[in-house]
């Protein structure tokens, strides 16, 4: 039987799975997610005690839950099973690494160095992109509906009291409808472009803090409700209960993957592709590689190292006094996690002692307060002996009305509603080490060499503590030294070179191309604040660099079409009429569309005009090139907006830069608006860090307008070219430091080969690809023909 053959395979969705699902299929790759665990829509996350009994994951049990726990040596640890990943039970946190955390350490004999080949500067574009993506927002304090959260306020009461520094961090949760509406509890919520995989109407927050259990309102902007939805817009095969078991690389190139599928059975099958990227977590990924090493020789020997929970505790706040009378706490109302109180590093700066940590407010569901209640013996038995007591003077009195010795009995709720979770993480030491031990996953890890980070943290646990009038109680493991994380880190870690990680700064396996770790395990240290976001933003950055390195025969097939329609002779199918934005259930899939394109020319250092007279640029140092391959994900959407938008990626290249840079983000319009009436332009926008880590903006357009024919080759091939300093958004050019500036150009023979490089995907290719001519046509005419 001959073996399934697709362009990329994705191994888990979460953080990093769901990125390279989305970036790849909206590339136009066949790609298909393997993912051990069911999907969850919102209304089947479990509740119930019978519900919570089968919530596990232990397939050898018949068991196929969300939770799934390991125990260690030194930890334990609680990750998830499920489409979506760890996004369906974290608090929602999406914190980025500090900019002096991405540290360069040297090794220590307990291989517990941290080493980071990657910067803020790197990362900065693709948190900006998960970020959108995603949808985040700090908690609405100051809204009336939100305010009173007393969680949150004593969070802030006691940092104001210690000097700490209190923030209310980014959430990926919906308390408003859309971006820009009035928040409200319960609101209904639309569904995006991409649509919806589950098809169930969510809802905005209800502050229910069932967060860690999955969100049943759907509210939580979890990757089921946003990449991975977007990847199924976009063609991406979502396969669910399909557990990878083996990975090798294939005699013909690329690799094939071994997965059983689960439930029901135990079926096994085999998928071959061209690019495999592993998001199974820190342990999955680790362990698939482990097994599968006598397949894949030369791997690196830092393959199982530099383990790390994160700097991971978790500690209580019990029985809060204010005054002498009970504080009310209220853990259960709001998101699981509403602020974050950041504990400086020694990297910060010379007042600052210490590795850098945060203690964020926890929270719990409702109906925990009930077990929690039932957990606190001293004030059961004492209600309990004061019931009976009670009930013996009722006798005697002849009094029947119980209803007051039933409140008692009930008990006043002061635990439940006095106490709080509170939630550390930061730069423990990432000394851990996994290995195989009889064919299964072991961790040799110890709280030790991070004993000074955990008991900084305890400490400041405890002011705050005694700040609220609470007592202080630690987790019964760490009695034992044992810490629980649900941020376990590395085993796959990223180096410059294989003698430092066993990926590089990409995530691509050293000696083995086209192998990737996009998860947890690639990263080399803690990241400090909660890793989701940056386990995200290196996915999407490692999704930039596979995309740049296409192979050219992708972009093949459409060119000839394109040059027919261009000389009025297609025999294409007649153009359809043009749609708006593509709408849940609605039958017709999108084309897509995208061309390559070349220019090159010179920049002049510290000229801010690229008409002025002082351009010149001709010295070796100032000539600019790039390359970019320009993305129509929808034809007919692109059509129908007055910008013409579409995405470009690709590489920007210049001496003066640091050679060539790989363009981080990159927008493109065909024939907007231009800046007088009769004008229209050609924008490009790109994104990316020079050599020396500095954020640059390649700024460009091509100036349209009305006059004869003969000027139509220089105004289309003409790029009149600013170089900015940073990141600069459009509009904002006015407002950024001029580098330089100057004009590239198109060359008729670069001309050709972005006609031949016309491709298509999806259905009715020819008639978009028509559509698209004629359009392109269309403008040219309206511009120069004659009249």
């Amino acid at each position: 039987m001959n073996t399934e053959h697709v362009d990329a395979v994705v191994v888990g969705s979460g953080f990093g799975g769901s990125v390279a699902a989305y970036r790849l299929a909206s590339a136009g790759l066949s790609v298909v997610v393997l993912e051990r665990g069911r999907a969850y829509a919102p209304g089947m996350f479990p509740r119930s005690p019978a519900e919570m009994s089968k919530a596990f994951w232990d397939p050898a049990e018949g068991h196929y839950g969300m939770f799934d726990v390991w125990s260690f040596s030194g930890c334990d640890s609680v990750v998830s099973s499920g489409l979506g990943g760890g996004s369906l039970i974290y608090a929602n946190v999406m914190l980025r690494k500090d900019e002096r955390w991405f540290v360069h350490e040297e090794p220590l004999p307990t291989g517990g160095y941290e080493t980071w080949p990657v910067t803020r500067a790197d990362l900065d574009p693709h948190y900006d992109a998960v970020e959108k993506m995603v949808g985040v927002t700090p908690y609405p304090l100051d809204h009336p509906v939100y305010s009173d959260t007393p969680k949150t306020r004593a969070m802030q009461d006691a940092a104001a009291e210690l000097g700490l520094d209190w923030r209310l961090p980014p959430l990926a949760i919906n308390f408003a409808p859309f971006p820009g509406a009035e928040p409200g509890i319960g609101v209904p919520i639309p569904d995006p472009g991409y649509g919806n995989l589950h098809g169930v109407q969510r809802r905005t927050c209800r502050l229910c803090g069932e967060c860690d259990f999955g969100c049943n309102d759907g509210s939580k902007n979890s990757l089921d409700h946003t990449y991975l939805s977007a990847a199924r817009h976009h063609g991406a095969d979502l396969r669910t209960l399909r557990e990878a078991k083996e990975v090798r690389p294939h005699p013909d190139g690329g690799y094939e993957v071994d997965y059983v599928r689960h439930h029901p059975g135990s079926e096994r099958r085999t998928i071959r592709c061209d690019r495999l990227v592993l998001a199974a977590g820190t342990y999955g990924t680790t362990l698939l590689l482990l097994r599968s090493r006598p397949n894949l020789p030369g791997l690196s020997d830092a393959l199982g190292t530099r383990f790390s929970g994160n700097g991971d505790l978790l500690t209580f706040l019990l029985r809060a006094k204010d005054r002498s009378r009970t504080r009310t706490i209220t853990a259960s109302r709001g998101p699981v996690i509403t602020s974050a109180i950041r504990l400086a590093d020694e990297l910060d700066g010379p007042r600052d002692a210490g590795r850098g940590a945060y203690i964020q407010d926890g929270g719990y569901p409702a109906f925990i307060d009930w077990l929690v209640e039932g957990a606190d013996v001293r004030s059961e038995v004492k209600r309990a002996a004061r019931f009976l007591a009670d009930r013996l003077r009722a006798l005697l009195t002849r009094d029947t009305n119980m209803s007051a010795e039933i409140a008692a009995l009930v008990g006043e709720g002061e635990l439940s509603g006095s106490s709080l979770p509170l939630l550390g993480m930061g730069r423990d030491v990432p000394d851990g080490r996994l290995r195989l031990r009889d064919g299964k996953l072991d961790v040799q890890w110890s709280s030790e060499g991070s004993e000074d980070h955990f008991d900084r943290l305890r400490a400041t646990m405890r002011r705050v503590s005694d700040v609220l009038g609470a007592e202080h109680s630690d987790m019964p493991a760490w009695l034992g030294k044992r810490i629980i994380t649900v941020h376990p880190l590395g085993g796959v870690p990223m180096g410059r070179h294989a003698g430092e990680g066993a990926c590089d700064p990409y995530g691509e396996m050293f000696g083995h191309p086209g192998l990737y770790v996009a998860d947890g395990a690639a990263l080399p240290g803690p990241v400090g604040a909660n890793p989701s976001l940056t386990i995200a933003a290196l996915a999407d950055r490692m999704c930039t660099r596979i995309l740049e390195r296409r192979p050219a025969e992708r972009r093949r097939g459409g060119g000839r079409a394109l040059m027919s329609v261009m000389n009025g002779s297609t025999a294409a199918s007649p153009p359809q009429e043009v749609r708006g934005p593509v709408t849940v259930g609605e039958p017709a899939e999108p084309t897509s569309l995208s061309f390559s394109e070349e220019m090159a020319g010179f920049v002049s250092v510290g000229v801010s005009d690229p008409r002025s007279r002082e351009v010149d640029g001709r010295s070796h140092g100032d000539r600019v090139s790039f390359e970019l391959t320009i993305e129509v994900d929808d034809v007919d959407r692109f059509l129908a907006l007055p910008a013409h938008p579409a995405r470009a990626e690709g590489w920007v290249e210049a001496e003066f830069l640091g050679g060539r840079r790989a363009v981080e983000r990159g927008w493109f319009n065909l024939f907007a608006p231009g800046r007088r009436p009769d004008h229209r332009e050609m924008r490009y926008r790109l994104w990316f860090t020079d050599g020396e880590g500095r954020p640059r903006t390649l700024a460009g357009y091509k100036d349209v307008h009305h006059g004869p024919a003969t000027r139509l080759w220089l105004d289309t091939s003409t790029l009149y070219t600013c170089l900015l300093e940073g990141h600069v958004p459009e509009g904002e050019d006015g407002k950024a430091v001029v580098v330089g500036a100057g004009t590239l150009h198109i060359q008729p023979m670069d001309l050709a080969a972005t006609l031949k490089s016309f491709s298509t995907e999806g259905p009715h290719g020819l008639a978009a690809l028509a559509r698209f001519g004629r359009f392109f046509v269309g403008q040219l005419w309206d511009v120069y023909g004659p009249g």
